[in-house]
């Protein structure tokens, strides 16, 4: 299967500043051109300092040809720069080539050949990864963005089927169309399909639908062997049941199906503000329980003191053909918030999905969203999930968090069947998020809020809980062991299996540094 995507190029092989590269050399790990070499890339233990080198004419080393390619294959140092950075601006690998494939053939050329030649390979979906997960030091970075083909779909659809490079707010705009949409939607629309399911995908629709890794009927992988495959839970599920929230470890998400449910046409949206821990928690955990409401979510702020001890909750309830006619006597019955600080706002669908795109784009107007994101991410058992997070939330300074946001919110045990995505064993488990944002330059700070990290990290293990592994927390492969758990032995059979090279995906240092 090859699906076209629609930004297609009619370029093949690559162009580095005008030079044309012929090959790869095995000797030098480099990329040899038949004119003058691109700017150099970092150095690593295999190979020199530079990705591209001239090689005479008269050819006096052999040199392996590139595949022929629908796309393009870059060597270009701003290109390499880009790739070697993400969201968190903390980690930075350089590869030696960036793919922007044309072609599902493409990325199964190319991992084919870097297989043969021992080169590290990573998928890049939007670059939003906090610590360096989507880099690949001395390799090749494939850039899924192309691979965004959305459909077909209609009225009738219970699934649609998606290129991983396609974005969630893509997805619902096509989706919506027809009066469908996925179940779960992390709260910032702008990440790849591909990415959400290499991790998780978390959002306030979970404690009913699950993760978005939940919520797949099907996956088209390249392996790290060079293999096309599809699978399914009943087709190689060893496969499918490694990808999913595997860390890109066994294969490439190039097609994802997703599952479909009837959208509402608005929502009702709630904000309810409290002022003790435990019993905004407790309230999140009968409204997730009760399934009351079809979005629960809540955020911590900063009091007039500096102290983070103000909580809101924020909850959603989707109005006619989802569900019935909102009644805030009976959604609001029972709880326990400040009556006098009750928000309320009806919204349309979209508009509820995309309300973080106002805050993205103020964030970016004040030079403010390329700042250093050191972020805490815990999945907190829901017995000590105050006890954790309490001491964490007091240490916690405004200028530590910045223009960011502290997220607290309820999964239930039951939703949650992907073997890789790990939550504590109790019926309840919260997400717990310090998603701080720090001036670049401030790598002290930088560096002390790593450490904070793991040391909460710890703190929640030795509770039961587990990292949601999208942010920055230093991680050993003897600490993926104990996070994967019962689930480590299928974990490590399928990259035996399916990248036995061990090629994929190394920033996350699953397998090996």
């Amino acid at each position: 299967m090859s699906r076209t995507p629609s930004r297609r190029t009619a370029l093949r092989g690559l162009t580095v500043t005008g030079a044309a590269v012929i090959g790869f050399d095995p000797a030098t790990r480099s990329w040899a051109t038949t004119g003058p070499a691109s700017g150099p890339a970092s150095g690593t233990e295999s190979g020199p300092a530079s990705a591209t080198e001239s090689v005479p004419a008269s050819g006096a080393r052999p040199i392996e040809g590139i595949p022929r390619l629908d796309g393009t294959l870059v060597t270009d140092e701003a290109s390499l720069t880009a790739a070697a950075d993400d969201f968190g601006h903390i980690v930075h690998r350089r590869p030696v080539a960036v793919l922007r494939p044309g072609s599902v053939r493409d990325v199964v050329a190319m991992i084919r050949f870097c297989g043969e030649h021992r080169l590290p390979v990573a998928p890049r979906g939007q670059g939003h990864a906090a610590f360096g997960q989507a880099q690949a030091e001395g390799g090749l970075v494939v850039e899924t963005a192309p691979l965004a083909h959305i459909g077909p779909l209609g009225p009738s659809s219970t699934t649609v089927t998606v290129g991983a490079g396609a974005r969630w707010s893509d997805v619902a705009k096509a989706t919506l169309a027809h009066g469908l949409t996925p179940p779960v939607f992390t709260d910032y629309l702008e990440l790849s399909v591909g990415g959400t399911l290499s991790v998780g995908g978390l959002g306030g629709q979970a404690h009913r639908h699950g993760a978005q890794v939940d919520n797949v009927a099907a996956l088209t992988v390249v392996t790290g062997a060079g293999e096309l495959l599809r699978c399914s839970p009943s087709r190689r599920p060893d496969l499918f049941h490694a990808v999913l929230a595997g860390l890109g470890q066994c294969a490439v998400i190039v097609e994802a199906t997703l599952r479909l449910v009837r959208a509402p046409e608005s929502v009702r949206h709630y904000q309810l503000t409290y002022d003790d821990l435990e019993t905004f928690l407790d309230d999140q955990r009968v409204l997730a329980e009760e399934g009351r409401f079809d979005y629960v979510e809540g955020q911590v702020f900063a009091d007039a003191a500096g102290r983070f001890r103000t909580y809101v909750m924020e909850v959603v309830a989707y109005g006619p053909p989802a569900g019935p006619a909102p009644d805030d006597t009976v959604l609001l019955r029972g709880l326990r918030h400040d009556p006098a600080t009750v928000q309320r706002a009806d919204l349309p669908y979209y508009g509820f999905l995309d309300r973080l795109a106002p805050t993205v784009a103020a964030l970016k107007a004040a030079g403010q969203w390329t700042w250093a994101h050191p972020w805490l991410d815990l999945l907190l058992p829901g017995s000590s999930a105050a006890t954790v997070a309490a001491p964490l939330l007091d240490a916690l300074t405004p200028a530590d968090l910045g223009p960011g946001v502290i997220l607290f919110y309820p999964l239930l045990r039951d939703r949650l069947t992907t073997p890789l995505f790990r939550a504590s064993d109790e019926p309840v488990s919260y997400l717990f998020d310090i998603l701080g944002a720090v001036p670049p330059d401030d790598t002290a700070t930088v560096d002390r809020l790593l450490a904070v990290n793991r040391s909460a990290y710890e703190t929640a293990a030795a509770a039961g809980g587990h990292w949601y592994p999208v942010g920055s927390i230093p991680f050993t492969p003897e600490d993926w062991r104990t996070h994967f758990g019962p689930a480590w032995p299928g974990l490590a059979a399928a990259k035996r299996t399916y990248d036995p090279g061990s090629i994929l995906t190394p920033g996350q240092h699953v397998f090996g540094s």
